[in-house]
């Protein structure tokens, strides 16, 4: 029996190497780099079977809407269901993808979205999706019912992250904009070995309009020295104690981490809100290396 790393154990009851034809000139030395070499072999395909994803990159892919949990009045929460139960969508942190469906006229419409899950999260990914009213790929998803497919291909997108390339990061997010944040977010306070810190600043019409916010709020309070978040509102109730308005240049001195090599802001958020942001930070002297738009 050859041992192999992950628990993993090949048997060869019937096979003798020596017998084979290329083994027979060969020293026991090199008889036994022929057997490391198949043990690697072996355990190289093991380990691409084990972690290769669901997604495709060039062709998409339906997976079939297990649920649907509407958050708010414009907004909900879809589960879908990957191949197996063990199945992991295949998706880098930093990474989105790309989805087909329907607008009201029938015609094909294709949008960029950031699941919430990571890949730890094995069966299954989720979205959360803001539906607009005359949002074209909005019409798709809210007609969407349990047993409907969604057709996806991925990965995509320009940005990669490995655990501490910064320091720190500052995250100006609106509305779904908070979607490619949270699965940083999440990547980085579930590794216990990453010690980036993370500022969100979150800007929504409402309370009831903030998505994730209990999971927001309780990394929060799990990881008070490791990520803050504060929260704007346009329309805040009598009783709010964070931003109102729009995000503005004191609320982001206030709220992020100074201009450093060592650092970068995020934004994502609807255009007129990121082209805001990005006059904001380079009043600020976040320069441009500082800076990068989902």
């Amino acid at each position: 029996m050859l041992e192999l790393p992950l628990k993993m154990a090949l048997r060869f009851p019937n096979l003798d190497l020596k017998s084979l034809p290329f083994a027979e000139n060969l020293n026991p030395e090199l008889l036994g780099g022929v057997v490391a070499l198949l043990a690697l072999g072996f355990t190289a395909a093991y380990i691409s079977y084990r972690t290769k994803g669901c997604l495709d990159p060039k062709n998409f892919k339906e997976f079939k809407l297990i649920k649907k949990t509407q958050l708010s009045h414009n907004s909900a929460r879809f589960r879908f269901a990957l191949p197996t139960p063990s199945s992991r969508l295949g998706l880098p942190v930093g990474k989105n993808i790309l989805a087909r469906g329907r607008d009201s006229q029938g015609e094909e419409v294709l949008r960029s979205y950031t699941p919430i899950t990571l890949d730890s999260d094995v069966g299954y990914f989720e979205l959360v999706v803001k539906m607009y009213p005359n949002g074209k790929m909005s019409h798709h998803f809210r007609q969407m019912k349990e047993g409907d497919y969604l057709a996806v291909r991925g990965p995509k997108g320009r940005f990669s992250y490995k655990p501490g390339q910064v320091r720190a990061f500052g995250m100006l997010a609106g509305g779904s904009g908070i979607t490619p944040m949270f699965q940083l977010i999440r990547a980085i306070l579930e590794n216990p070995k990453d010690k980036t810190k993370v500022h969100l600043i979150y800007a929504s019409v409402t309370v009831d309009d903030i998505l994730l916010k209990e999971e927001l709020d309780n990394f929060a309070e799990k990881f008070p020295q490791r990520f803050e978040v504060y929260h704007v509102l346009n329309k805040p109730p009598q009783q709010w104690n964070g931003g109102i308005g729009f995000v503005s240049k004191e609320i982001i001195k206030s709220h992020c981490p100074e201009p450093a090599k060592d650092i970068q802001i995020l934004r994502c958020g609807p255009p007129a809100m990121n082209t805001a942001m990005a006059t904001h930070l380079d009043a600020l002297g976040y320069t441009s290396d500082m800076q990068f738009q989902f």
